[in-house]
């Protein structure tokens, strides 16, 4: 490599801007991430392959700001990271056989529905709780559909949570906590399935995520819960619908 590509610094930024709103409201950096590089013509495998290994360092550095930040709930933490593990191994092994797009329509619908369920939670206060710990399902389905779509884990497992009554809180940090053990499964993953060279790329990503990452923990422990909530179910009904938009064109 004689010099840095001209994808190199604006994936720097990319990487900072997708860690921010990842750390402050524990999704979508993989997702964020993963459009960029697939408008820039590279294949569902690659990218996925290399959002991941770029994660494998943010969300490490996430991870410890939010256990720094007191922002984790332990037994949350193990019913996800596991079966995350597992589905995430899965999925990225099977990406080389598996029309990942044939996928996204049944999850953005999924997602669009959670959106609009944390809205409702957000503004009908008095609504009964309805505080309960997450199944074990909901990581292998969670770390299944990260590898095959190269992201998703914060943006499945969060607005889950939050929707299920845990405050955002610390469903974000033990999201974004668990996320790195699930990444560091699907890299390893493909380390073994997938042949890429562009760690220049790799580089561009984790430099500015890495950068990013305590100031999303910081903003998380600040952000009021209500606040919280109204951001992310719209942030997730804007990916929602601009993803069926897509797939419907």
């Amino acid at each position: 490599m004689d010099g840095l590509s001209p994808e190199f610094w604006p994936l720097v930024f990319v990487g900072f801007a997708a860690q921010l709103i990842d750390g402050a409201l524990g999704m979508a950096y993989g997702i964020s991430a993963s459009a960029f590089l697939t408008t820039m013509g590279h294949p569902p495998a690659f990218v996925s392959a290399t959002v991941h290994a770029a994660e494998v360092f943010t969300t490490g550095a996430s991870g410890v700001s939010h256990a720094w930040f007191k922002n984790l709930d332990r037994k949350i933490f193990f019913k996800l990271v596991l079966p995350g593990m597992v589905g995430g191994a899965v999925g990225a092994w099977l990406l080389g056989n598996l029309d990942g797009n044939l996928l996204k329509p049944f999850v953005w619908v999924y997602l669009l529905l959670t959106g609009i369920l944390l809205l409702r939670r957000a503004w009908l206060r008095s609504e009964p709780g309805l505080a309960r710990a997450p199944s074990h399902a909901l990581g292998g389905v969670a770390g299944f559909l990260d590898a095959v779509g190269g992201g998703g884990w914060g943006t499945v497992t969060t607005p889950t949570l939050i929707a299920r009554g845990v405050p955002p809180r610390y469903a974000i940090g033990t999201t974004n906590a668990a996320e790195f053990f699930v990444t560091l499964t699907i890299s390893i993953t493909f380390l073994f399935t997938f042949d890429w060279d562009r760690f220049d790329l790799v580089i561009a990503l984790l430099g500015g995520g890495v950068i990013a990452a305590p100031v999303g923990a910081w903003v998380a422990k600040h952000v009021p819960p209500r606040a919280a909530m109204v951001s992310i179910g719209l942030l997730i009904i804007g990916l929602a619908v601009n993803g069926l938009i897509l797939i419907a064109r």
